[in-house]
C-alpha cells in the first residue's frame, strides 16, 4: 500500500472513532493537530520502518477507541514527541492549540524516554515527575499508557537488550499503573505482551494449551449457561453472557506461585452476565435479583460472594462476583455487571465521563481518583534518596485490593488488603502511626501486626514512649506507613549519626589520638561496618563501645590479632531494607563465559550466576552490568531480575547457555505428600537409581501424616531436572513437588 494512503486511512478510522463516540465533535482540532504533526515527522522513521507519523496516530486510535478519550486528548496523543524530536517548543504548541494541550504535552515530554533514566537520582526524578504531572492532569498518564500499549505491541522491531528493558519496565511499573486506574483490558494486554517477550516458550506454551481445550470449554460454558438463560429471560432481563478467559500471563503466574502445572488451575473459565438495567436507579436492585435468580440453579460457595457492587473498588471496579458448582462438580466463577459496570471496568475512569450528566466534558474531576492521588502527594511531599525504596513504596499503592473497616465513630475507610493495625494507625495521623502501640479490634486488644480484615472496628492505642523502629518496615504494606517510618528513621539516624560523631571525636581527643578520615576508616575496618555514618550510628546507639583495644589499633595498624579479636565482639551489620541483590554481598569465583555463556556483549569476560535464584542451564536468564562492569546473571523470573530490568534497563545484555552435558549444577526441589512408611526410599530409589542424579543434600520432616521434603541435586541442565519431577510426581504419596 502507498505510504500516503495508509497514513490517509489511519487518520480516517480515527476520525470515524471519534464521531462515533458521545463527545463533542471538535473534528477541525483534531485535524489541525493531525497536519501540524505530520509535518513535524515528516521523512522521519520508526524501526520498523514505517513512517514515524504512524506512531502518533496509533496511540490516538487507542486513546480515542479503548479509553474513551475525547478531542483534547486525542489532540495531545497526535502532538506526544513533537517537542522531544522535532524542534517546535511546548510555547508552538500552546500558540496552536491553547494551554490545555500544551500543558498535556509538556507533562508527556517530561516523562518521555522511559521513565526510568541510567542513574537511581533520575530514575526517581523522572518518575515523581509524571506522578505530579498525573495529579494536576489525570491524562497525561492515561497519554503514556496508551503511548507504551503501542511500543509494546510494535517491540519486535527493537533489540533485545531494549525489548527486556521495555518488558520489565512495563510489568513492573504501567500494567500496574493501567490496573490503578481501572484500565483492565490494557493492563492484562500490557502483562501478556511483556510475558510474551520475557518467556517466549511459555507464553507458546500456554497459548497452545489454551487453543488444544477451547473445544472443551466452549462445551462446558454452554451447558453451564443453558438453565441460566432460561431463568434471565423469565426474568425478562436484557442480557448477554460472555466468556472470561484467564490471560496467558495470569496463568503462568498462577503456576509459578502455586507450583502448579496448566492442567491443574481450575479457574481459566469465568461467566460473565452483562445486563442492561430497565431503570439507573434499580441497576444495583436488579444486579442482586440476578444473583439471587442463579444462585436457584447452582449451589454458591458460601466464602466466596464479592460484592464490589454496593463498594465499588479504588479504581472504580464494580461487579457482583460468585462462584457456582456446576453439574459436573467443577466451580465456576461468575461475574455479574450491568452495561454502565462492564464499561467502566474496561475502560477504566473515562468511562465514568460518559455517565455524566448534561454535557460531556473531560475536563471534570473523578471523586475516585482524589484519595489515591492524596496519597501520592503526601508520598512526593517526602522524598527518599534511594530510587529503589521509592519505586517499591509507590508500587505499594498499585497493586492492592481493597478492604472496608470502620473508625470507633462508625465512619468507614478503605484499606489495602493485607493491611496492619500500624498502616491504619498511620492512615490517621503520622503521629498516631509513630506512637502506636495496638488497636482494639472489634472491643478485642490485637498487637500493631494484626492484619485487618473486612468489617472490622479499630481504635488505635498510643504511647508518648512508643517509638518508630526500622522493624516496622516489615509490618506496613501501604506506601503511605513506609513513607512515613522511612522519614522518622531518616531523621533519628541523622541525629545519631551526629550524636555518635561528637562521642568520638571526645574519645579520641582524650586518647590524644587525630580524627581524621584515615583513623575514621580504621575503626570501620575493625567494627566490620562500610561507612563512617554506620559506625557514627553505632556508637551513638551503644552497639559500638570504644575502649582501649581500638587505641591500640589506631596506634599499631598492623595489630591484625586485635583486629580478629575485637571481632569476636563487633556488631553485625543490619540488612538494609529492600536491598536489590544486584551484586553479590561475597565475592563469588568469575566463571570463562566460553566454558557456559554467550553474552551479547563480547567486551564482557567475567560473570557471576547469582544465589537469589540459581540459574542452570535451560532457564531464561539475562546479564546486568553491575559495579566494575562484572557481569550477573540472573533468571528472568528472579524478583531481583524483574527490577533491575525495570529501574536500571540500560545495564542488561543479552544471554545464552552454550554448554554441553560436562558440568552440573545445584538446584533444590520441595516435596510435600502422605507420609507412610518407605516413601523415602521410594524418592532416593527414583533420584539415585533410576536416574542416576546425585543427591548433595536431602532434609525431611513428618507431621500429622504429612510430609516435606527438599533436596538439592546436581543436574546437568533444566531438562535433567524435570525428568527428576516428573519422575517423582508418579509415586503415590507424593502429591506437590517444585523447584524451590
Amino acid at each position: 500500500m502507498d505510504e500516503e494512503k495508509m497514513i490517509e486511512e489511519a487518520f480516517n478510522t480515527l476520525v470515524e472513532s471519534y464521531l462515533a463516540t458521545k463527545h463533542r465533535k471538535k473534528v477541525e482540532k483534531i485535524t489541525k493537530a493531525f497536519n501540524f504533526a505530520r509535518h513535524a515527522h515528516q521523512g522521519v522513521r520508526r524501526l520498523s520502518g514505517e513512517p514515524y507519523i504512524m506512531h502518533p496516530l496509533s496511540v490516538a486510535q487507542i486513546v480515542c477507541t479503548e479509553i474513551g478519550l475525547g478531542s483534547t486528548s486525542i489532540c495531545a496523543a497526535l502532538l506526544h514527541d513533537v517537542v522531544e524530536d522535532t524542534d517546535y517548543t511546548v510555547e508552538d504548541i500552546k500558540n496552536m492549540f491553547g494551554d490545555k494541550i500544551a500543558q498535556i504535552v509538556d507533562g508527556l515530554t517530561k516523562i518521555s524516554g522511559g521513565i526510568f533514566g541510567d542513574h537511581a537520582s533520575a530514575q526517581a526524578e523522572n518518575f515523581k515527575k509524571l506522578l505530579l504531572t498525573m495529579s494536576e492532569d489525570i491524562r497525561v498518564i492515561l497519554i503514556k499508557i496508551a503511548d507504551r500499549l503501542h511500543n509494546m505491541r510494535t517491540l519486535g522491531s527493537q533489540p533485545y537488550n531494549k525489548q527486556y528493558k521495555i518488558a520489565g519496565e512495563t510489568l513492573y511499573i504501567y500494567a500496574p499503573l493501567a490496573h490503578r486506574l481501572g484500565l483492565n483490558s490494557i493492563k492484562t494486554e500490557l502483562e501478556d505482551l511483556s510475558f510474551r517477550y520475557e518467556h517466549p516458550e511459555e507464553y507458546a506454551q500456554i497459548e497452545y494449551k489454551l487453543a488444544a481445550t477451547k473445544a472443551e470449554r466452549d462445551t462446558v460454558f454452554d451447558e453451564f449457561i443453558a438453565p441460566i438463560r432460561q431463568t434471565l429471560d423469565s426474568l425478562g432481563v436484557k442480557y448477554v453472557i460472555k466468556q472470561r478467559i484467564k490471560s496467558p500471563y495470569s496463568i503462568w503466574n498462577k503456576m509459578q506461585n502455586k507450583h502448579v502445572t496448566f492442567e491443574e488451575i481450575y479457574d481459566i473459565l469465568a461467566v460473565r452476565i452483562i445486563f442492561e438495567p430497565t431503570d439507573m436507579s434499580r441497576e444495583l436492585n436488579e444486579c442482586f435479583n440476578i444473583y439471587v435468580g442463579i444462585s436457584k440453579i447452582y449451589k454458591s460457595h458460601p466464602d466466596r460472594l464479592r460484592d464490589w457492587v454496593s463498594h465499588p473498588k479504588a479504581n472504580g471496579y464494580q461487579a457482583l462476583h460468585v462462584t457456582l458448582m456446576s453439574n459436573k462438580g467443577e466451580w465456576i466463577e461468575v461475574q455479574i455487571r450491568s452495561t454502565r459496570m462492564d464499561e467502566i471496568a474496561e475502560k477504566g475512569f473515562a468511562a465514568h465521563w460518559k455517565y455524566k450528566e448534561g454535557e460531556q466534558n473531560e475536563d471534570d474531576a473523578e471523586n475516585e481518583l482524589e484519595k489515591w492521588l492524596t496519597t501520592i502527594k503526601e508520598i512526593l511531599d517526602d522524598p527518599q534518596p534511594d530510587a529503589m525504596d521509592f519505586l517499591d513504596t509507590i508500587k505499594l499503592n498499585l497493586y492492592a485490593s481493597e478492604i472496608f473497616v470502620f473508625t470507633p465513630k462508625g465512619d468507614l475507610r478503605t484499606m489495602p488488603a493485607g493491611a496492619t493495625v500500624l498502616d491504619f494507625a498511620f492512615s490517621i495521623h503520622t503521629f498516631v502511626g509513630s506512637h502506636c502501640i495496638g488497636a482494639k479490634v472489634n472491643h478485642k486488644l490485637e498487637p500493631i501486626t494484626y492484619k485487618l480484615q473486612s468489617g472490622d472496628q479499630i481504635e488505635v492505642l498510643t504511647s508518648k514512649t512508643q517509638h518508630v523502629t526500622r522493624e516496622w518496615l516489615d509490618i506496613v504494606t501501604t506506601g503511605k506507613a513506609a513513607t512515613k517510618i522511612l522519614a522518622t528513621l531518616r531523621k533519628d539516624e541523622r541525629e545519631a549519626r551526629r550524636k555518635g560523631e561528637s562521642m568520638l571525636d571526645e574519645f579520641l581527643r582524650a586518647k590524644g589520638l587525630t580524627n581524621d578520615s584515615a583513623t575514621v576508616d580504621l575503626l570501620c575496618e575493625l567494627h566490620e561496618v562500610q561507612k563512617p555514618e554506620a559506625l557514627f550510628a553505632a556508637i551513638a546507639q551503644g552497639q559500638i563501645v570504644l575502649g582501649q583495644e581500638d587505641v591500640n589499633k589506631i596506634q599499631n595498624k598492623n595489630s591484625a590479632s586485635a583486629a580478629s579479636w575485637m571481632r569476636l565482639f563487633a556488631f553485625g551489620k543490619k540488612k538494609p531494607v529492600r536491598k536489590i541483590d544486584d551484586t553479590p554481598d561475597e565475592e563469588v569465583p568469575a566463571i570463562d563465559k566460553t566454558k557456559i555463556l554467550q553474552l551479547s556483549d563480547t567486551n564482557r569476560s567475567k560473570y557471576t550466576l547469582c544465589d537469589c535464584c540459581k540459574p542452570i542451564p535451560g532457564d531464561s536468564v539475562m546479564g546486568y552490568v553491575g559495579d566494575k562492569n562484572h557481569v550477573y546473571i540472573h533468571k528472568f523470573q528472579c524478583k531481583t531480575a524483574q527490577r533491575i530490568k525495570a529501574n536500571r534497563g540500560n545495564h542488561i545484555i543479552a544471554a545464552k547457555w552454550d554448554i554441553g552435558n560436562s558440568m552440573q549444577f545445584e538446584a533444590t526441589i520441595a516435596l510435600r505428600g502422605i507420609d507412610k512408611p518407605g516413601t523415602l526410599n521410594q524418592i532416593t530409589e527414583v533420584i539415585s537409581s533410576s536416574l542416576n542424579i546425585n543427591i548433595s543434600k536431602l532434609e525431611i520432616s513428618c507431621s500429622d501424616g504429612i510430609f516435606e521434603s527438599t533436596i538439592r541435586l546436581l543436574v546437568h541442565d533444566t531438562d535433567e531436572l524435570k525428568e527428576v519431577m516428573n519422575s517423582l510426581k508418579k509415586i503415590p504419596t507424593v502429591k506437590e513437588i517444585a523447584r524451590v
